[in-house]
């Protein structure tokens, strides 16, 4: 018997190839165990993606410190976990503008000043929208360099910038599908995705501080002085980033008309 993924002999006993690691199928598909293994990946109360989804709340730093120091069996691997909250927030995003399409309503802004001074007149949040995933992939790695950049010039450096960045990808999976849940729930609801994603940024953001001084293990003040320095790098870099998207904006839609 060999293994269908490396090609190593293996012994008719074993469970699972001591080379790749991959489990050894004997049986061949059949409903009741394609049923058995997405109950097995997803349903059953004690699957790895609850188990890393509980455990990102209740002690995230067993769940990131163990992944980067190396052991990886327990919990369901950083990118693994941030492609399941991209499909669900791909999901999410279906929904809306499928079957809630009022649910990106604009009117309370469009309507709050006259149109020829309304800064959000021409604002297309539905096309936004369906940027999300991308917007949330390219978001990570700025997000890891301020928390990486923060802790790094203030003598905390057992983490390089890759581990910070597996850091950012668990909490950025985290939020992503909180914020997915609750807004398909609210959505059922009726209400207004904006409010919703309002209500939820600021427990969301200060859930990164949470992380951070569980996984750097100090006291409330040092985290929380750490974590208003990572709050303004964050906003100065991104305003660095949106003011060159800008310009590059202008000067497109100025060549545009000019051709």
């Amino acid at each position: 018997m060999t293994c269908r993924n490396c090609h190593k002999e293996l012994k008719d006993s074993q469970k699972y190839c001591d080379e790749c690691g991959a489990k050894v199928i004997k049986n061949r598909l059949t409903p009741k165990i394609l049923t058995k293994q997405i109950n097995e990946q997803f349903l059953s109360i004690d699957n790895k993606l609850l188990l890393t989804f509980v455990d990102l709340f209740k002690r995230p730093e067993t769940v990131i410190v163990e992944y980067i120091e190396g052991t990886r069996k327990k919990y369901i691997d950083v990118l693994q976990y941030f492609a399941i909250a991209l499909t669900l927030a791909g999901i999410q995003v279906f929904l809306m503008t499928t079957f809630f399409k009022d649910s990106l309503n604009l009117d309370f802004l469009v309507n709050s000043a006259s149109q020829e001074d309304n800064p959000f007149k021409d604002l297309n949040f539905e096309g936004m929208n369906q940027y999300q995933g991308i917007i949330y992939i390219i978001m990570v790695p700025f997000t890891a360099f301020c928390t990486w950049i923060v802790y790094f010039l203030l003598g905390q450096r057992q983490y390089n910038y890759t581990e910070h960045l597996v850091i950012n990808l668990y909490y950025s999976a985290q939020i992503i599908i909180i914020t997915a849940i609750f807004s398909i729930l609210f959505l059922l609801f009726g209400l207004n995705y904006l409010i919703v994603s309002t209500i939820l940024t600021i427990p969301l953001f200060l859930y990164l501080g949470y992380v951070l001084q569980r996984i750097f293990k100090e006291d409330f003040w040092a985290t929380t002085a750490k974590f208003l320095l990572v709050v303004v790098v964050y906003i100065i870099l991104y305003s660095i980033i949106g003011f060159i998207f800008g310009i590059i904006l202008i000067l497109f839609k100025y060549k545009t008309i000019a051709n």
